[in-house]
């Protein structure tokens, strides 16, 4: 019978971090090592727990151990990190959470990021993210409510600095893959498209997206805002998407 209660650190003797949650660290270790590479910066934000969010740029600033080199990692703290995110952030980046699958700001910056062009990492326990809600989630599923306090929490992104590591030490590993799909028709995929200006025309607006800013006919829609979120196929906004959605459905 499986127990209903879930510890915060395994038994003595068994693998604090196990093997799904090993798998996604390596994976998630490898898409950081590669936008490090490429000149990413790494914005780290924990609106619930501060410290964390400190810890963590501070383990990727400072080379502790000998010919490991100090990438750039930024603590982001301040009352609105969205705010924060949207100017500090370029394409290429990469934006690390650490925070529970319920934190507001978390939930509005990874459904924005990929129209800032940034990848996500999400770190945190108890009930997860839906799936999809960020590039990589790295989970502790416990149901202890003081599990980010622990060892085995704090373990999850030491490990993400040090595999990160490992594949500088591999440069073979560092290059991407760039072959997406893309509409045969009009060789544009779908794009998340964040507006950044009112709309100067009924027709057109100004908005961001992983490419940078660019114009987009806005004619179908009723009406566009600021920071409205959209979807923009071959030049044209689609779609406006619901604040309110659930972010693995955006």
């Amino acid at each position: 019978m499986t127990s209903t209660t879930q510890q915060s650190n395994p038994p003595i003797g068994e693998n604090p971090i196990g093997e799904e949650l090993a798998a996604d660290l390596a994976t998630a270790a490898l898409g950081l090592a590669r936008r490090f590479h490429a000149g990413a910066t790494l914005w780290v934000v924990s609106p619930q727990w501060e410290p964390h969010a400190h810890h963590v740029a501070v383990e990727f600033v400072h080379p502790v151990i000998m010919g490991k080199r100090a990438l750039p990692a930024v603590s982001l703290v301040e009352p609105d990190p969205v705010a924060q995110c949207r100017v500090a952030v370029r394409p290429g980046d990469v934006i690390l959470a650490v925070a529970s699958a319920d934190e507001p700001d978390v939930l509005d910056i990874v459904r924005r990021a990929p129209a800032w062009g940034a990848d996500t990492i999400w770190i945190g326990a108890g009930p997860r993210p839906p799936a999809g809600a960020a590039t990589h989630v790295l989970w502790v599923d416990s149901n202890d409510p003081m599990v980010s306090a622990t060892g085995r929490f704090v373990l999850m992104y030491h490990l993400l600095w040090e595999l990160t590591h490992v594949v500088f030490e591999h440069p073979g590993l560092l290059e991407e893959d760039h072959t997406d799909a893309v509409c045969v028709t009009c060789s544009d995929e779908g794009r998340l498209a964040e507006v950044v200006a009112p709309p100067a025309a009924a027709t057109t607006a100004v908005v961001r997206t992983a490419a940078g800013e660019e114009q987009v006919d806005v004619s179908i829609l009723e009406s566009v805002a600021v920071h409205d979120l959209l979807v923009v196929h071959g030049g044209v906004a689609l779609t406006r998407l619901d604040a309110s959605a659930d972010p693995a459905e955006r």
